[in-house]
């Protein structure tokens, strides 16, 4: 019979590493709840300010709750992770870090914003700009196969720090197996971000979670893989869009091209500060590559849904 099992939230690490020993073991079927700690480990609190930005230790970054060993899985399968539930805990945070995120040349000085999660199913950014909140885990992964002391922050096949924003509840993410007993773990959590997570923080945040593990041994992917339950923006399905798009032979360049215009359109047409527009392209606005086979000029767009703005 299936089983719930409840992680312990004294136990976590820092980097993907095949000796990490495993906290729990549980066996194909069984649902796990955790409580994730936010990306700072607690070094930013719902009192901080700007302060802390430039004295957190970077070595208690990514607090990740693992690993979970799966009985009986292998290398070659398949593991399911079906998100039963997500919750935050009340509270989270945005900041512009120095020297990360997709401007990061332009925005050289730390900037936090502290948000309220408890007031619905919105937070504000000011007095006119409402953020849907949205749960998923920013980082969900199977530990890679011989890894040692391994950075949490770059995703690779075998899952980790994708910040996909579509890992909600309801989802399952597929990854594929590439130690003995897969040795999950899982962190990072958001309250709200768009696609791209532009200003390399989402609405950091600890978070409830229950998921349900069940492998499958007759399936093979290479990479994450993942199942949502209906539309992939429920929340402003309904809205007018506005974008902004670059163009050009890169798409990283295009990328910042399109997130400069946008934040030049919210600040001129919605009266942001650039530090705040910033930030609301990287919680609410969505990347999208729109042509990539127009010889070698491609095409990004930014997205934002308008139905945010009161």
């Amino acid at each position: 019979m299936a089983k719930t099992h409840y992680f312990p939230t004294d136990e976590v690490h820092f980097t993907w590493d095949a000796g990490n020993a495993p906290v729990i073991t549980i066996d194909s079927g069984d649902t796990v709840v955790v409580h994730t700690r936010d990306v700072s480990d607690d070094q930013i609190g719902p009192d901080s300010n700007v302060d802390v930005i430039p004295e957190l230790n970077w070595d208690r970054v990514y607090p990740l709750a693992g690993p979970i060993f799966v009985n009986g899985a292998q290398p070659g399968d398949t593991l399911a992770v079906e998100i039963l539930d997500l919750h935050t805990q009340g509270w989270g945070w945005t900041a512009i870090l120095p020297g990360l995120g997709l401007l990061a040349d332009d925005f050289s000085e730390p900037y936090l914003k502290i948000f309220d999660l408890t007031t619905g199913d919105v937070t504000w950014l000011g007095d006119h700009v409402a953020i849907p909140i949205d749960p998923f885990l920013g980082t969900m992964g199977v530990c890679p196969a011989g890894a040692s002391a391994v950075p949490i922050m770059p995703p690779g096949a075998f899952g980790g720090n994708m910040d996909t924003r579509q890992l909600t509840r309801g989802t399952t993410l597929y990854l594929p197996v590439q130690v003995e007993g897969a040795l999950f773990s899982c962190g990072d959590a958001h309250a709200a971000q768009g696609d791209g997570e532009v200003c390399v923080t989402g609405i950091e945040s600890p978070m409830y979670g229950a998921l349900r593990f069940t492998l499958l041994k007759d399936r093979s992917i290479p990479a994450p893989q993942y199942l949502t339950a209906g539309p992939l923006a429920p929340r402003v399905a309904g809205s007018a869009w506005y974008g902004t798009t670059g163009v050009g032979p890169d798409l990283y360049a295009g990328a910042q091209e399109a997130v400069r215009a946008m934040i030049d359109y919210l600040s001129s047409e919605h009266g942001l500060t650039p530090e705040d527009a910033y930030v609301l392209a990287s919680l609410a606005v969505d990347l999208r590559i729109s042509e990539i086979v127009d010889a070698g000029e491609y095409v990004v767009s930014a997205l934002v849904p308008l139905s945010i703005f009161s």
